[in-house]
């Protein structure tokens, strides 16, 4: 924890702060630690358990994502309030935890909006990786229906998912395509010069065209 505060920069503080994290410390310098550190599960635990958004990215950094059980996966998102540390707990542990498919039904219909946008995360995943069983155009009536009006983590979500059903699923893209255009979601959203927009039409059309010319 010492080495976590000596660690902490009060300007990317500053810069966190303006999209829901609550702390200062260099992401690159946090991996440092961790790669020193290892695998220590225990040690994870103890870091977790602080409440410091720092020690709780540095604990997922070294945790084990199989040792932890249903319940426990379920708590920590519940008290992973920050959106830097709900990303990391969902891509870097409950992807990887043999427990990912039985909570992801769970998360998605939370009326939490910060879990239900875990749970469309992981949905997202089984589009791209595993979409046997999937009611892909239940999705895309649930994106058309509710998307606009979410809050923004689960817009966010839900948005990733009408993108990857789109790119992923030829037989849904006109229908993905359509929906994007008339919901007109995260279309203005300042995109950096050689990066893909997040805007659902502009973000299928593009990786589409990459998988075309591939």
């Amino acid at each position: 924890m010492a080495e976590l505060a000596a660690l902490e920069d009060p300007k990317m503080r500053a810069v966190n702060e303006k999209h829901g994290d609550d702390h200062g410390v260099n992401l690159t310098k946090l991996r440092a630690v961790a790669k020193r550190l290892g695998t220590q599960q225990e040690l994870a635990r103890e870091l977790w358990a602080t409440g410091d958004t720092a020690a709780r990215l540095l604990a997922l950094l070294i945790c084990r994502p199989k040792a932890f059980d249903r319940d426990e996966l379920d708590a920590m998102l519940r008290q992973a309030r920050t959106p830097k540390a709900q990303d990391w707990l969902v891509n870097y542990v409950v992807k990887k935890s043999p427990h990912a498919e039985e909570l992801r039904p769970a998360w998605f219909a939370d009326p939490d909006p910060m879990v239900a946008a875990a749970g469309w995360a992981l949905t997202s995943e089984r589009v791209v990786k595993k979409p046997e069983g999937l009611d892909l155009a239940g999705l895309l009536d649930i994106i058309e229906a509710e998307m606009r009006s979410a809050p923004d983590r689960l817009q966010w979500a839900m948005n990733t998912c009408l993108a990857q059903i789109g790119i992923e699923h030829s037989e849904y893209r006109a229908r993905a395509l359509a929906i994007g255009e008339r919901l007109e979601v995260l279309k203005d959203y300042p995109t950096p010069p050689n990066c893909t927009s997040p805007f659902a039409p502009a973000w299928i059309s593009e990786m589409v065209r990459r998988k075309e010319d591939a």
